[in-house]
């Protein structure tokens, strides 16, 4: 749904569009309104109440106001408190141009339905007296004509009624002593209808507390103020209006304090409440004062319900408030403006010192919406988001409030055209396309500057950060991003669990990438060595994984399984050139060191995405640069306070996980060498093959591709086997090969199959030799007798220089061979012929003297194994275990079988045993049950 950009809907007034609006404007001046000299807005009535939205607490003050005016009740006295900038001075001006006016009330806007509720028909014009704390100094006198009036009093009399009035209270003007109750009630009962506004009083009485001046001393002027209160209950049509500092920030020191709580009780007695301005109507205020139309009422409504659905459609993203229907509501009330910028300033920015709440929203709210028209901002809303930090003006009302340091942090992170936020959406068209990373720390900006370092809560969370930021059409997530990529760029970022401020301190991140830049490049692949040996370290189904490793240092030996070599960094490979990685791969499958590789089909090597490669080191920089921050701060060599230690800590592991991650992108290639065969000559082939990142043990990954692609195969059925024979082996007449030789020709050679174990090769073996359908076994061969020969039957087959694989043809007549003398020897068949292997099966004896048939010789049964073998003293543990697995257990599989083993230690010393060594021999041979243990000369 496209909607319009509020810029087409809405109209700022002309001096705001203009920018000729003066920011002191704004600030409202009671005494130069009395006086005839303030701004037309201001001072003209009509204008006035045209661009004053009228509130709550305006509305039931000027009702109170319109009845004590006409003598139908209403408040003698009303005092107005609130915070700096609070609206208390807009509205002693709404009161004097109600009561002063010069226009009928019915070309005042928005007075009509007051009056009309106030019961008052034709309400009369008042006298007024102002009286501005700020514009009245106790020890200068003021002239009147030729009169000096020097008091309060004297001042106020004057105002209303003139000379008249003046000479009422002149005697107490003069002397500086308080008039009573009775000549102020006289006073007021011939100025009535008579309005008092008195602003700023406090400034004016806190002055007096170090002795006595013209204008009377500080508790002739409180019994006054005392006196005016109680004679304004006794007349009908008399009414004061009052303003008292909330802030202590404006009260002055002990002084005002004392002065505050004095008035405060006099006050007390008679006022009556007054309620500040509602934060929903201070929507209205500003809206009215910056905006001459605000457009047409559906096409506001549509903009306002397509963020209604955004913040629907996207439940958890935003606060829970959004999805209220009085959210909705919140949104036309403040169209153009979008309700988070009033509840950023209205509760954040009003917490500062020096920003006044309604008068300060509207200077910054002007300088705003002047610099967005005139860059043709098409913003759907005025958001956090959209405020041009990057415009001198806005950039300056800004950070005025602020303590010093705000300006660099904005220039070069926030929104300057060298920040970062300008360099990742210029980097990232993702980002680009929506300004995210510049709308996006704007909105952090606003929410989080104001924020004390005491503040035990710090920070926007990220619901507030995209409720500033996201529009309409907008993705979130792309926002979220980008708030991931601020907190790893920015130097003046902070993030806790899910909140994030700006401050002026540079967080731990500047540290962090000055180490960053010293590391030298050693220590970089000895972290990155380290990282993934813990995602390789598991060999697996490897018989050993190499990182890095030269190629001298990788065995050249068959082992338990083949070996995975994870070339380094710097052999990286690319579809579009890895000349790199399958050169260093070369050079360690042809070579071992300066000698020459036999196992090369053993080896399968593992290489990074050679795009990826500085980005690998980059990450690899970041967590050794994070680590050594921790272990600084541990060791005591460096100081930070409970949070940063915290985020040190968190952003090491963050950054370690980084790593880990990164490796598992980059390194995606396996490469597997294989040799085609053309014209007898092996030629080198290189097969490639990418594994994922998200696989969450990369060794099983790697392990389940190998097997997939049948580059380690791992089950190998009878026929591949038999088909390998009879096509390398089993030709030019060929009728044998030596099982060993087969196994060990398939770990050298890449034409072959590469087989994950021995296992592999002698389970082939007994599958196909328990039929007659691929080939024969022979445990070894003596003279022409092929022994332990299988040929359809069960084998123990184990892998020795004796034991033989015979064609099928060979294994068929063999086979035919020794069944025809088993006949023979039952007395079915006398004689069989020699079969034409070469071997000869075993004999019968003979049939008699003068037979003219070759007999069949009879097999020699052995029954007895005898066995000695030299073992070295050093590798003794590991050799025995391997007799151990390859000859005793082969016997003791057969239960008929007696095994017997025994083990003789001679050891010589020709300097002689001590004591001490003989001691220790001789009781652990008797606790190991040794038959004999002696020591000779």
């Amino acid at each position: 749904m496209s909607i319009k950009p509020w810029r087409e809907i809405a109209q700022p007034h002309k001096d705001v569009l203009e920018g000729t609006l003066k920011q002191s404007e704004f600030a409202a001046d009671i005494s130069q309104v009395a006086a005839g000299t303030a701004a037309p807005d201001y001072q003209d009535a009509e204008r006035f109440f045209s661009r004053t939205f009228i509130t709550e607490g305006m509305r039931l003050l000027l009702i109170s106001v319109a009845q004590r005016l006409a003598g139908q009740g209403g408040d003698p006295v009303i005092q107005l408190q609130t915070a700096f900038g609070g609206g208390k001075t807009h509205t002693m001006l709404a009161v004097y141009h109600l009561a002063s006016r010069t226009v009928g009330t019915d070309k005042l806007e928005g007075i009509p339905p007051v009056l009309d509720e106030a019961g008052i028909h034709e309400l009369p014009n008042a006298n007024v007296a102002v009286l501005d704390g700020n514009n009245l100094s106790p020890s200068q006198p003021i002239k009147h004509e030729k009169l000096k009036i020097n008091t309060l009093w004297g001042e106020m009399a004057w105002q209303l009624l003139g000379k008249e009035g003046y000479d009422l209270v002149a005697a107490a003007d003069k002397d500086g002593t308080s008039p009573g109750k009775a000549v102020l009630q006289d006073l007021l009962e011939k100025a009535a209808p008579c309005v008092i506004l008195i602003d700023e009083l406090v400034a004016f009485i806190r002055q007096l507390e170090s002795g006595k001046y013209c204008a009377g001393t500080y508790d002739s002027n409180l019994s006054f103020i005392q006196a005016l209160t109680e004679a304004l209950k006794a007349v009908p049509k008399a009414m004061l209006l009052a303003s008292l500092p909330e802030s202590k920030a404006e009260v002055g020191g002990v002084t005002g304090e004392k002065a505050l709580t004095a008035l405060e009780k006099y006050f007390g007695r008679v006022e009556s409440v007054w309620k500040p301005v509602a934060a929903e109507e201070s929507f209205e205020i500003v809206r009215r004062r910056l905006f001459q139309s605000i457009g047409d009422a559906g096409e506001r409504e549509t903009v306002c319900k397509a963020f209604a659905e955004l913040y629907r459609t996207n439940d958890g993203k935003f606060p829970q408030e959004t999805l209220e229907g009085g959210y909705l509501d919140r949104l036309v009330q403040s169209y153009p403006i979008h309700p988070e910028i009033f509840d950023r300033l209205y509760g954040d920015w009003s917490t500062l010192d020096k920003f006044q709440r309604t008068r300060g929203v509207l200077q910054y709210m002007a300088i705003v919406i002047h610099r967005l028209w005139n860059t043709d901002n098409r913003d759907a809303l005025i958001m956090p988001g959209s405020i041009p930090l990057d415009d001198a003006l806005v950039r300056n009302k800004s950070i005025h409030y602020l303590p010093p340091g705000w300006e660099p942090v904005l220039e070069k992170e926030v929104d300057g055209p060298r920040s970062v936020t300008a360099d990742l959406d210029g980097h990232h068209p993702l980002f680009g396309g929506v300004q995210a990373a510049r709308r996006t720390a704007r909105t952090i900006f606003l929410g989080s500057a104001p924020a004390s370092s005491l503040q035990r809560v710090r920070g926007l969370k990220v619901e507030r950060i995209l409720l500033g930021s996201v529009q309409p059409g907008q993705t979130v997530g792309v926002f979220e991003d980008v708030l991931k990529r601020l907190r790893d760029k920015m130097h003046y970022l902070y993030s806790d669990q899910d909140s994030f401020w700006l401050d002026t301190t540079p967080n731990l991140r500047r540290e962090m990438e000055g180490r960053k830049q010293n590391i030298p490049a050693e220590e970089v692949m000895a972290y990155a060595r380290s990282s993934m040996s813990r995602l390789f370290g598991r060999s697996g189904m490897f018989a050993g994984v190499h990182l890095f490793t030269a190629s001298a240092d990788v065995p050249d030996e068959i082992g338990s399984g083949p070996r995975l070599v994870v070339l380094s960094p710097s052999s990286g490979y690319s579809a579009g050139s890895g000349d790199m990685a399958r050169s260093a791969a070369e050079d360690i499958l042809r070579h071992r060191g300066d000698q020459p590789r036999q196992h090369q089909n053993r080896l399968i090597f593992l290489a990074a995405e050679a795009d990826l490669v500085s980005r690998l080191k980059d990450h690899a920089r970041t967590a050794i640069a994070w680590k050594s921050i921790v272990e600084d701060v541990d060791n005591g060599r460096m100081n930070l306070d409970l949070f940063q230690l915290k985020q040190a800590k968190r952003n090491r592991e963050g950054a370690e996980q980084a790593a880990i991650q990164m490796i598992k992108e980059a390194y995606k290639w396996l490469l597997c060498p294989a040799e085609d065969l053309s014209k007898g000559k092996p030629s080198l082939a290189w097969e490639m093959l990418s594994i994922s990142p998200s696989a969450a043990n990369p060794m099983q990954e790697i392990a389940e591709k190998l097997k997939e692609e049948e580059w380690i195969v791992s089950e190998w059925a009878p026929i591949h086997l038999h088909q390998l024979l009879n096509k390398w082996y089993f030709k030019d007449g060929a009728t044998e090969v030596s099982a060993q030789k087969v196994w060990k020709d398939c770990c050298n050679y890449l034409y072959l199959p590469r087989l994950l174990t021995e296992d592999v090769f002698v389970n082939a073996i007994t599958k196909a030799v328990s039929t007659c359908d691929y080939f024969g076994f022979s445990s070894g061969k003596e003279s022409e007798t092929y022994l332990g020969f299988t040929f359809g039957g069960h084998a123990l087959v184990y892998l020795d220089g004796s034991s033989l694989l015979l064609n099928k043809e060979s294994a068929s007549a063999y086979k035919e061979a020794l069944d025809a003398a088993e006949r023979a020897k039952a007395g079915e068949v006398p004689v069989v012929p020699t079969p034409s292997t070469g071997a000869t099966p075993p004999t019968t004896p003979s049939s008699g003297a003068g037979s003219t048939t070759e007999s069949v010789p009879l097999a020699v049964v052995k029954k007895m194994f005898y066995g000695t073998v030299a073992l070295s003293p050093i590798k003794a543990k590991i050799d025995f275990a391997t007799i151990m697995d390859e000859v005793v257990q082969a016997f003791t599989s057969k239960p008929d079988v007696d095994v017997k083993i025994s083990v003789e230690i001679q050891a010589t010393g020709d300097k002689g045993f001590d004591e001490a060594l003989q001691r220790a021999i001789k009781e652990n041979c008797n606790v190991l049950k040794f038959k004999s243990a002696e020591f000779d000369e």
